[in-house]
């Protein structure tokens, strides 16, 4: 028992290290962790990457409403249209086998690598003033439909896999909505925080959202310690050559994901 709650808050502790200097990936790393080191059955480090999503979420909020990066009304509306998205993505968790999900999983984490690499691209040319970096928020009418095509994927991330999609509602805020890169990554923690919520209650209300607490509570204080430990250390690197270690490090996963559930 000493030795799990050891393990948990210390790999929580390199988790929050990594997220707090790459900037991203607390869902995406948490499954595959809560899974392969700290032996959780799949659905069960789905549920307990929820959990995490949302209390991350929930403390990172503050700071960004205190600096008026979030835009609340967005927010809550974006949130409530990816409930949908939520409760559809937890009904499919539950309908797929662990082996199935964690497939799934790996192809999505391949996916945000490729964005992660172009991304990773676009800041070097920046960096080395080849390209004109965008400082002003796109502008023009919002599609209504793309809006609510973007949140129901949104949601359905989150209930498929637990993960927050952070990496993928920040683009989105800035390019269906038009919000600036500010903006977006504030707003896009009450977005994150609705989806979350609303998957672990539709999870609990049919009775199928199990999690070890003691073992997520842990690895989730351990995360927000190391989460203040990683954060100078993005001040430290280069913005493109964070970006791309952590695109690296989800091909990784990726790769160790697919071998497991591939040869399980």
């Amino acid at each position: 028992m000493i030795e799990l709650i050891l393990t948990s808050a210390t790999v929580g502790i390199a988790v929050g290290i990594v997220v707090g200097a790459l900037g991203a990936g607390g869902g995406i790393l948490s499954v595959p962790i809560l899974t392969y080191l700290l032996a959780q059955e799949p659905h069960a480090a789905t549920n307990g990457s929820l959990v995490i999503v949302a209390v991350t979420a929930l403390f990172a909020l503050p700071g960004k409403a205190k600096r008026g990066q979030v835009r609340w009304m967005d927010g809550l509306i974006f949130g409530a249209l990816s409930t949908v998205g939520a409760i559809i993505g937890r009904q499919i968790n539950h309908a797929l086998g662990g082996g199935q999900l964690f497939i799934l999983f790996a192809i999505l984490l391949l996916s945000v690598s490729v964005y992660m690499f172009y991304n990773a691209y676009q800041r070097s040319l920046v960096e080395q003033g080849k390209s004109k970096k965008q400082t002003a928020p796109p502008t023009g009418e919002r599609n209504i439909i793309m809006v609510i095509i973007a949140a129901t994927a949104t949601g359905l991330l989150t209930g498929l896999f637990g993960v927050g999609g952070g990496f993928a509602v920040v683009p989105v805020l800035m390019l269906v909505m038009k919000f600036s890169m500010r903006e977006a990554s504030g707003t896009s923690l009450v977005v994150m925080i609705i989806a979350a919520c609303v998957s672990m209650a539709t999870g609990l209300v049919q009775g199928q959202f199990q999690v070890d607490w003691p073992t997520v509570l842990l690895f989730t204080a351990g995360s927000a310690v190391g989460g203040l430990i990683g954060g100078p250390l993005s001040q430290k690197a280069k913005a493109s050559t964070l970006t791309y270690i952590f695109a690296v490090l989800l091909v990784l996963v990726a790769g160790y994901t697919l071998y497991r559930s591939i040869g399980a």
